[in-house]
C-alpha cells in the first residue's frame, strides 16, 4: 500500500501487477522497469514463485507468496517486470490503515484484463469486503469483465470505472455494471470524445475524471481546451462531479481546474481497532463518546500503588455522581482531565 501521487485517491494498492494491453502512453510499464532488477535472473529463481495459466489461455502468469529479494536482501517490487503477477503477500494492506481511505486497486495493472484468473479477482474482492471502511476504486479497459465476473451490486464503497481516451472508446461505458457506483477516467484525453453526441454516458456514471497525457514522449497529445470544456459542460448538465488532474492546469488554467468528489468519496470512517482505542461507553448513562471527552475512572486500594484505569464517565454523569455522594465537584481544566474514584488510600 502506497500513499498515492494520483490526485483522485489516497492510496494505491497493487496485489496484482502487470498488463497486456500494450498502450503506448502507459506510465506503469516504465515504472516497473525501474524497480524490477534483473528479470532474467529473477525468473531463474523458480523456487521463489509459482506459475498459473492465464484466464484467456495465453501463456503463464506469476504468483508470489512472499516478496522476492535481490542479492542485497531488498524486496523487488516488480521482479517480473510488467508481466502479470499476483503478489499474495500484499493482501493484508487495507487492514493496516487506521482510517477509511479512497484506495485505487490495481494501479499497476488491469485487474479485470482478460488474462487475469477469476480466483485472483475473488481474493482481492474478499479483502475489500472484509474492510468496508475504505472506498475501493477499480479501473479497466475491459469493462465487459465486470459483468462476466459478477461484481457485487448495491455497495456504496465499491467504484467501477473504465478508461476512455477517444470517441471510439466511449462505448466502454455501456458495459459498466448496473446497480454499482460507476465512473469514467478520460485519461489521457487523446482526442475529442464528442460528449455532445454521447450524452447518455453522463446519465449512467457517477463521476468523471479528466487528465492529459504525461511523460517524456515528445509526440504526446496535448488536449485542446475545447475538448475539456465540452466534457465539463455535459457533466454539469447531468449533475455529475468532475475531477481534473494536475496535467490539465497548463491547458485550462488554475482558475478553471475542477476538483469535485462524489459525496461517498469524501466520507472517512474509522477502523474497528482504532474505534475501540478512541471511544468508550459512559459507565453511568452508557452513552458512546470519545474517551478524550470523558473523565477517566481510576482506582487504587493502598498508598503507593499505581492507580488502575477501570472505565470512563461523561462529564454530566460525573457531576451527578459527585453530588449524590456529597462530594465537591473538582474544578476540571479540560474534558480529558482524569479524576481518581474509588476507596482512596488505606493504611
Amino acid at each position: 500500500m502506497n500513499k498515492s501521487k494520483i490526485e483522485w485517491c489516497d492510496y494505491t494498492w497493487s496485489p496484482i501487477t502487470g498488463c497486456r494491453h500494450n498502450c503506448k502512453y502507459c506510465y506503469a510499464r516504465g515504472m516497473t522497469t525501474r524497480f524490477a532488477g534483473d528479470v532474467r535472473l529473477n525468473k531463474m529463481a523458480k523456487s521463489d514463485y509459482s506459475l498459473v495459466s492465464a484466464a484467456d489461455g495465453d501463456g503463464k502468469l506469476y504468483v508470489l507468496e512472499k516478496p522476492m529479494l535481490n542479492e542485497t536482501g531488498n524486496a523487488l517490487v516488480y521482479p517480473f517486470g510488467f508481466e502479470p503477477t499476483f503478489h499474495r503477500y500484499r493482501m493484508d494492506y487495507p487492514a493496516k490503515l487506521k482510517m477509511g481511505k479512497n484506495i485505487f486497486v490495481g494501479a499497476m495493472a488491469d485487474m479485470f484484463g482478460s488474462w487475469v484468473p477469476d480466483n485472483w479477482i475473488r481474493e482481492v474482492m474478499a479483502v475489500c469486503d472484509g474492510f468496508p471502511i475504505h472506498n475501493y476504486l477499480f479501473l479497466t479497459k475491459n469493462p465487459l469483465r465486470y459483468g462476466k465476473y459478477g461484481v457485487p451490486t448495491g455497495m456504496e464503497n465499491l467504484w467501477f470505472g473504465t478508461t476512455i481516451t477517444m470517441s471510439t472508446e466511449v462505448v466502454r461505458a455501456h458495459f459498466l455494471p448496473e446497480g454499482c457506483k460507476k465512473f469514467v477516467s478520460i485519461e489521457p484525453l487523446l482526442a475529442d470524445i464528442r460528449p455532445e453526441e454521447n450524452k447518455w454516458m453522463f446519465k449512467q456514471v457517477d463521476w468523471v475524471i479528466i487528465g492529459a497525457e504525461t511523460g517524456r514522449n515528445r509526440q504526446k497529445t496535448v488536449p485542446r481546451q475545447e475538448w475539456v470544456r465540452k466534457i465539463v459542460q455535459e457533466a454539469d448538465a447531468a449533475g455529475i462531479p468532475v475531477f481534473m488532474k494536475d496535467s490539465l492546469v497548463p491547458i485550462v488554467g488554475d482558475e478553471s481546474v475542477r476538483r469535485d468528489f462524489p459525496d461517498q468519496l469524501m466520507r472517512s470512517e474509522i477502523s474497528p481497532k482504532m474505534e475501540k482505542r478512541l471511544f468508550s461507553l459512559c459507565a453511568q448513562c452508557n452513552a458512546r463518546m470519545k474517551k478524550s471527552d470523558m473523565i477517566t475512572l481510576l482506582a487504587r486500594s493502598r498508598r503507593g500503588e499505581q492507580p488502575k484505569q477501570f472505565g470512563f464517565i461523561c462529564k454530566g454523569c460525573f457531576r451527578g455522581l459527585c453530588s449524590s455522594m456529597g462530594l465537591d465537584v473538582p474544578k476540571l481544566v479540560g474534558l480529558g482531565e482524569s479524576a481518581e474514584m474509588g476507596m482512596g488510600d488505606s493504611n
